[in-house]
């Protein structure tokens, strides 16, 4: 089976990147963009300079719909050169669509042509600024045809090879590897990141509810009782006890700490509620509710920035180097060189293969054609290095969905919106299960309802409180009405049938009883506060439980049940902690908790 594995999953690294699939691109799809020229200055003499491969001198603007809204374009051009390029868009994606935004003007000004290739995970946003850019200088007069032609006519340039060496090479840039990075170069260790990606983050940018902790400063702050048992067996719970006790236990115990040197790094979490499967409010998330994934991402990259760590983006790890039965070094390929990065240790954390479908389809028939809420580089090569090298692979075939996921985007709602008070609703208006279970509960519930899909129901209070929300208002995913009544006409279920549910639902909150789902948590506010919302939710794979098998230490742990010597591994890529289901917040615990201890493990291995 472990060969199957190895198999599938090297056959998956041969899709590109850009065929992985975009969690914008599903929107683009039924939109047609709209491209205005707000400066027309085309003359005959420009055009026929044109046609001779020259621009018409001058400033150009063009726009164009993107993933959240509009983009503009400012082109400066002299008579042979495109001399400048502004991109602008204030609703795109922080840390994706806006890395397009940054990226794209500069590959364009290389090129002299704005027909480059799209950055993975941003296609719409990058596909908007091709279209803004094209469009300004169709403005003036540019021969569109012949700037095509230059993308991709230059001559292939063989890769140069390049030898770094340093003390710790960490594969994969996003929460966990930055932590850990982070964490080494605190003690001292020269730390290298090599990101096959183009941008920081990984699928800690999509993260949207928060982190798992207990017994922290913070609860007591607020004066919530929590305990670290409690988070253990309700993780264990969870996860249908297949979860490794030890690494849950550890989780546990370490998440207080984690939630301080958060707060030590410039990223507090200072706000605390419950999240599905958990007993207490246990969930910590940034102030007013905003999205922790790209707030601890922007958070992260400038600790790194500060430390001076380099970051290899869009460098593919392909091997581990092992030598003498020890991991001493990675090789990699970048977009014009070959690296030999060669240290003491290596740390793996390239996370899970949520985006790649041949596999988790495999294993899970029943989610073939399922979204995805994962970035595009959440396809498993890590699994298949550390397999080559000897690690031993756990609960591979444990696969989660997200039960709220909007299914035109691949936008996951975050479960702090059930936990602030939303219930769902199927097409009848009715609620048909306790929102508050655990994910795989939830998304079964809502698969069985008629069409298979949900709204989650809101009101203005929870809007207020909830930073999170505003994400998915300039996503155009929400519906808004005044009255209930209003509400169920534009989702077009009975008026009726719906103003019960939610007179049903606000008893409930009044008396702290549910008597039809019997939910417990969630349940500090009504629905009560007009405009009231819906959005249109069904599941989406979300999570893969199993991977890489480590110790507490975070060492990876070989065929034989021995420690591979210079190996450490971190969050989705690994296996263990989550069991048969994972808790929602425990990612983010996992990926923080982990990844400071596989950081300090290796500065130990390193000494």
């Amino acid at each position: 089976m472990r060969k199957t594995v190895a198999a599938l999953l090297s056959a998956a690294m041969v899709i590109s990147l850009a065929a992985c699939g975009s969690q914008e691109t599903a929107k683009s799809q039924t939109e047609t963009e709209t491209v205005t020229a707000t400066e027309q200055k085309e003359t005959e003499a420009g055009s026929q300079e044109n046609k001779e491969g020259g621009f018409t001198p001058g400033t150009y603007e063009g726009t164009a719909k993107g993933f959240g809204g509009e983009i503009k374009a400012k082109v400066v051009l002299s008579a042979d050169k495109i001399e400048s390029i502004e991109v602008t868009g204030d609703s795109e994606t922080d840390g994706i669509g806006t890395i397009a935004l940054e990226n794209l003007p500069e590959v364009m000004m290389e090129n002299q042509t704005p027909y480059v290739d799209a950055v993975s995970s941003a296609t719409v946003t990058s596909n908007a600024v091709i279209q803004a850019v094209a469009s300004a200088l169709e403005s003036a007069g540019a021969d569109l045809d012949a700037l095509k032609s230059k993308k991709g006519s230059e001559n292939a340039v063989a890769k140069t090879e390049e030898t770094v060496d340093t003390d710790l090479i960490i594969v994969g840039a996003g929460g966990a590897g930055m932590t850990a990075a982070i964490t080494a170069r605190q003690e001292g260790l020269e730390v290298v990141l090599v990101e096959k990606m183009p941008m920081v983050g990984g699928n800690t940018l999509k993260a949207t509810g928060g982190m798992n902790a207990a017994e922290t400063s913070v609860q007591k702050k607020l004066g919530i009782e929590d305990s670290v048992e409690t988070f253990v067996e309700d993780t264990m719970k969870g996860g249908y006890e297949k979860n490794n006790r030890e690494l849950v236990t550890v989780m546990a115990e370490k998440s207080g700490e984690a939630i301080d040197w958060l707060d030590s790094i410039g990223a507090p979490l200072p706000e605390v509620s419950f999240s599905g499967g958990a007993t207490n409010k246990r969930i910590h998330r940034p102030e007013g509710g905003a999205g922790v994934g790209a707030y601890l991402v922007n958070a992260f990259k400038e600790n790194v920035d500060q430390l001076g760590i380099p970051v290899y983006l869009d460098t593919k790890a392909t091997e581990l180097i092992v030598e003498n039965g020890a991991v001493t070094g990675v090789k990699a390929e970048g977009k014009d060189k070959l690296y030999t990065f060669r240290g003491k240790a290596v740390i793996l954390a390239t996370g899970g293969f949520g985006a790649n479908e041949e596999i988790y389809a495999k294993y899970r028939p029943d989610l073939k054609g399922y979204v995805t809420t994962n970035t595009p580089g959440a396809t498993g090569d890590g699994i298949v290095m550390a397999e080559t090298a000897g690690a031993n692979l756990v609960d591979i075939d444990q696969i989660q969905t997200h039960p709220t996921v909007e299914q035109s985007t691949s936008i996951m709602i975050t479960e702090s919106v059930r936990g602030g008070g939303a219930i769902l609703v199927n097409k009848s208006g009715k609620r048909f299960t306790n929102e508050m279970q655990t994910r795989d509960v939830v998304s079964k519930a809502i698969v069985d309802q008629e069409d298979s899909y949900s709204y989650i129901i809101f009101d203005q209070n929870l809007r207020d409180n909830l930073s999170a929300i505003e994400k998915y208002v300039e996503n155009n995913i929400v519906v808004q009405a005044d009255t209930i009544e209003g509400l169920a006409e534009q989702i077009q279920v009975d008026p009726a049938v719906l103003s019960q549910t939610l007179e049903d639902w606000n008893t409930a909150v009044a008396n702290k009883k549910d008597g039809e789902f019997n939910r417990e948590t969630g349940m500090d506010a009504d629905l009560t506060k007009a405009p009231y919302y819906a959005i249109k939710v069904a599941p989406g794979v979300h999570h893969t439980m199993g991977g890489v098998e480590i110790n507490t230490s975070a060492q990876v742990i070989n065929t034989e049940g021995k420690v591979i010597p210079g190996l450490f591994a971190a969050g989705e890529v690994t296996g263990g902690v989550h069991g048969g289901n994972r808790i929602g917040g425990n990612a983010v615990a996992d990926i923080v908790v982990f990844g400071r201890i596989a950081g300090n493990s290796a500065v130990e291995y390193c000494k």
